[in-house]
């Protein structure tokens, strides 16, 4: 069959099913699974004869889409927020999954960017950590103490200081992506740069190994949560300027509460960096190299498996349930 045909024969079929996703036409589960098994035909269909066609994106597209509408229809027995952080929010980083590759392309890319200026020209530390902290962290270093700075204030203050701080950061690398993007690349940029810069400047002065071992304990969840912040803001910016099928307006809409969800789900580990970084990173070189080595592996293993491994896991069992339960 000719793809033009193909797209005839079903477009009315499939503007239906957008009105359904979009909550215009109301439908009950049987009737939406009903119309989640014609439209895994129509895909299986064009993955067949047309792999490369942009037909095919779009039913991938509104199979997703439209899978999620019947999962959310069922009960749900479980706490609602267990169910958002346990369920819910997985889902939502499996679907976006390509956005948090992007995050991280541009993050090391801008990261990269930060070490090479700092090669190339030794002063940009000064410009863009400030000529008062280079100054001060250089005599620390002299010191033998590369993390004093995080020593200075009481734990609980600077703690609620740390944690209002990088919340109001990720909300700027999200709240940015309304302009289509560019102003959450802006802003990966800047805290990227600073970033690759601050680690070759401790490297430059042979203390990148103290560094380390303070940095990460609360850089993991701190760095890892900002990149999904990105990731949360490349979704609302391609929902403006890639709508699909949709009205720009729906599209906008659908993006912004997807990557708000997701957006969200990183405030529990930016509170947990402020936390450490507040109380354990000033004692960072008063431990024994393999409590800090405990703590920055673990932080990366939960992170990591929350948002790189668990969010397939979520996707299969629920397939698998979806498709049991329709069957």
């Amino acid at each position: 069959m000719r793809e033009v045909y193909f797209i005839k024969q079903n477009k009315e079929k499939w503007l239906g099913i957008e009105q359904v996703i979009q909550g215009k036409i109301k439908k009950n589960p049987d009737d939406l699974s009903s119309l989640y098994i014609n439209l895994i035909n129509d895909l299986s269909f064009a993955q067949s004869y047309y792999p490369k066609s942009n037909t095919t994106v779009y039913l991938n597209h509104l199979s997703s889409q439209i899978f999620q509408k019947i999962y959310k229809t069922k009960r749900v027995e479980e706490n609602r927020l267990v169910y958002f952080f346990r369920t819910e929010v997985p889902l939502l980083v499996y679907q976006y999954r390509r956005y948090l590759m992007y995050a991280f392309l541009f993050f090391i890319l801008f990261t990269s960017i930060g070490v090479l200026s700092g090669i190339y020209d030794k002063g940009f530390a000064n410009i863009i950590l400030g000529e008062g902290y280079v100054n001060e962290t250089i005599e620390n270093i002299k010191k033998g103490n590369a993390v004093g700075v995080y020593q200075s204030g009481s734990t609980w203050g600077s703690t609620i200081g740390i944690i209002f701080n990088n919340i109001g950061v990720g909300a700027k690398l999200y709240i940015y992506g309304i302009a289509g993007g560019v102003g959450t690349l802006y802003a990966l940029l800047s805290n990227s740069v600073m970033l690759g810069s601050f680690q070759y400047f401790f490297y430059d002065y042979g203390a990148l190994k103290d560094s380390a071992r303070g940095i990460w304990l609360h850089g993991v969840f701190e760095i890892f949560a900002m990149v999904l912040e990105a990731m949360c803001g490349l979704i609302l910016g391609a929902s403006i300027l890639f709508p699909k099928t949709f009205s720009r307006f729906n599209s906008f809409k659908t993006g912004f509460k997807d990557s708000f969800k997701i957006f969200l789900s990183t405030i529990p580990f930016t509170i947990c960096a402020g936390i450490i970084e507040g109380y354990v990173t000033r004692h960072a070189l008063k431990m024994p190299l393999v409590v800090n080595l405990s703590i920055i592996i673990t932080s990366l293993a939960i992170i990591g498996f929350y948002y790189f491994v668990y969010p397939s896991v979520v996707y299969k069992r629920t397939n698998t349930n979806t498709h049991d339960a329709i069957l």
